[in-house]
């Protein structure tokens, strides 16, 4: 498993630093994207902090002794997903004005640069490896939270992909590890019950229990 996540991770994560470095997300940089409230500026520094933030959080402290939470968990003990207000989505949207506050082209080397870090690093990490998220305070197996970063290259490099007027999507394996973790999360949000209702009888789903973000 350690091997395929982390090759579907850095994968993701090169098609991702292709488009954010690209020449039209720069000339964009100011334009509104297709997420409300944020520019394709802030929205290219989110999808880049699913590499950066890899880097810092390895490099950072560690919680001793934490309970480890699954990339499952993660995403299905999130709240306000869907609420443009909640303090979810706020301090999304103000820890990405901060990334991008550097401007497109200091956010190109800083995210190209950890980028090649991690190819080189990635394999080198114990398959035991633990790392503690600081915004969320969760401490994860390295392999889950690279679990989580592909949910978050594969939705938003197409969010980006489109705020620009690209057809560059997320690699296949990368893909297949998002709809993996954001289906788990929706079991461990509503239940199989309702998943199942979800995904074989719609009229019956009265939780939208396949909407996890």
């Amino acid at each position: 498993m350690t091997t395929t996540v982390r090759s579907a991770y850095v994968e993701g994560a090169d098609v991702a630093v292709a488009l954010v470095t690209g020449d039209a997300v720069a000339d964009a940089w100011a334009t509104p994207s297709v997420l409300a409230g944020m520019s394709v500026g802030e929205l290219a520094a989110h999808l880049a902090r699913s590499v950066l933030q890899v880097e810092w959080y390895l490099d950072g402290p560690l919680t001793p002794d934490a309970p480890l939470v699954s990339a499952t968990g993660y995403y299905g003990d999130l709240a306000g997903t869907t609420e443009p207000a909640s303090e979810l989505n706020t301090g999304v949207r103000e820890r990405s004005a901060q990334t991008a506050a550097q401007g497109s082209a200091g956010l190109a080397d800083a995210v190209t640069e950890a980028a090649g870090r991690l190819r080189e690093r990635l394999p080198r990490e114990p398959a035991d490896r633990r790392l503690t998220v600081g915004h969320r305070g969760y401490t994860l197996l390295l392999d889950e939270y690279l679990r989580t970063r592909c949910v978050e290259l594969a939705v938003h490099t197409e969010d980006l992909a489109l705020s620009v007027g690209s057809d560059v999507r997320a690699p296949a394996p990368t893909t297949a590890l998002a709809v993996d973790v954001l289906v788990g999360a929706a079991r461990h949000r509503h239940g199989d019950r309702e998943v199942l209702h979800a995904l074989s009888r719609r009229e019956r789903d009265t939780t939208d229990a396949l909407r996890v973000l």
